[in-house]
């Protein structure tokens, strides 16, 4: 019963929260958001993406903060074709807590917004603010491979409430072995 309430009250926080405009966490701080990072929580409804929901693994990924203020992240994913490596570098704005790519896979400029963080344990971010089921992704991190129930709560209710079906949202389990043993630890 109890948790049944935490639910209702962590869904109505995050539906007031709804907005075109979703703003970045209050007093982001880079140097604290740096570091390692495990995406463990991911809600995307794009078409292309469907048929591969199940083959989707927990992956692991780097934030180094550059001296410009921009953010170089590095991931690495399981795939079909092994463990592969991946660098995005993310653009300042003049808003802390939001940045921009230029995603190449896409072919425009997305954004990227640190919607909840508390440093040293979980973060939500959101790629993309304006709706579009082809583009927007929200991305729940862990400071390790597994985070507590009621982050993984909060994170749904956010992307529910971002407009994203139930079974868009995943928690893949963890890649093995990826990145491999000696990579990025």
């Amino acid at each position: 019963m109890r948790t049944t309430a935490i639910a209702v009250v962590m869904v109505m926080l995050c539906v007031m929260m709804v907005d075109a405009d979703v703003k970045p966490q209050r007093d982001f701080n880079l140097r604290m958001f740096a570091g390692r990072w495990y995406r463990v929580g991911l809600a995307y409804d794009a078409s292309s993406f469907t048929p591969f929901r199940d083959k989707v693994k927990a992956s692991m990924g780097i934030i180094s903060e550059l001296p410009s203020g921009n953010v170089n992240l590095t991931m690495w994913e399981a795939t079909p074709l092994g463990c592969v490596r991946k660098v995005y570098n993310y653009e300042k704005t003049s808003v802390p807590g939001q940045f921009t790519y230029f995603s190449t896979r896409h072919n425009m400029v997305k954004d990227i917004t640190v919607v909840d963080t508390n440093y040293s344990d979980y973060a939500v971010v959101l790629k993309q603010k304006v709706f579009n089921r082809e583009y927007t992704q929200v991305a729940l991190y862990g400071r390790s491979p597994a985070v507590r129930i009621d982050v993984i709560m909060k994170f749904k209710a956010f992307a529910l409430s971002q407009g994203f079906p139930r079974d868009s949202i995943l928690t893949p389990p963890p890649a093995e072995n990826c990145p491999p043993s000696r990579s990025g630890r």
